[in-house]
């Protein structure tokens, strides 16, 4: 069956068309966080074995580890946790995430009106409580794109390993 453009997909498709064109540009300007690639480099491949044995490691001893620092305000970084919930929301001015979930499950509670908000420092906000969020689980191959100035808060019950790629503009 042939794949029909409607107007109704095209919305479903279009905000993360949008979210992810911004990544773009900003991505292909980052450098790997060892510059293992050599000066002027512009790419980086990490192989799936890499990426297996470096969840593996996060996962014996529950960590962050960044795998990519941009110049120009991208990072990307690997990162297993279990049983770890945040207190707060937080949402961010001048910063996207873009989360894929490499192995486990972990629930966000995303968007809502931010109550009792308190700026940490410039561009970046904490608050207790969100009203009228949405909770959503993800599962092992979701990805989920969190736009700047969107409340969000994770909770995992049980243990997950993720991948977050941060794409920053400037101020």
């Amino acid at each position: 069956m042939a794949n029909v453009q409607t107007r109704r997909n095209f919305l479903w498709t279009a905000p993360l068309a949008a979210a992810a064109l911004p990544l773009t540009d900003t991505l292909l300007h980052a450098a790997p966080a060892d510059s293992e690639a050599g000066q002027g480099a512009t790419f980086k491949v990490f192989p799936a074995a890499t990426l297996e044995g470096m969840v593996k490691n996060l996962e014996e001893a529950p960590a962050a580890k960044d795998i990519v620092t941009g110049k120009v305000g991208v990072s990307i970084t690997i990162s297993a946790e279990e049983k770890k919930a945040a207190k707060e929301f937080e949402y961010h001015q001048h910063r996207d995430h873009v989360f894929q979930v490499l192995d486990g499950s972990t629930q966000y509670e995303l968007g809502g009106t931010p109550k009792n908000a308190r700026q940490t420092k410039p561009g970046e906000w904490l608050a207790p409580e969100s009203e009228g969020h949405t909770t959503i689980t993800l599962n092992k191959g979701d990805m989920l794109v969190v736009p700047r100035m969107t409340p969000h808060k994770r909770t995992t019950e049980g243990a997950v390993s993720l991948l977050l790629i941060n794409a920053t503009s400037p101020a």
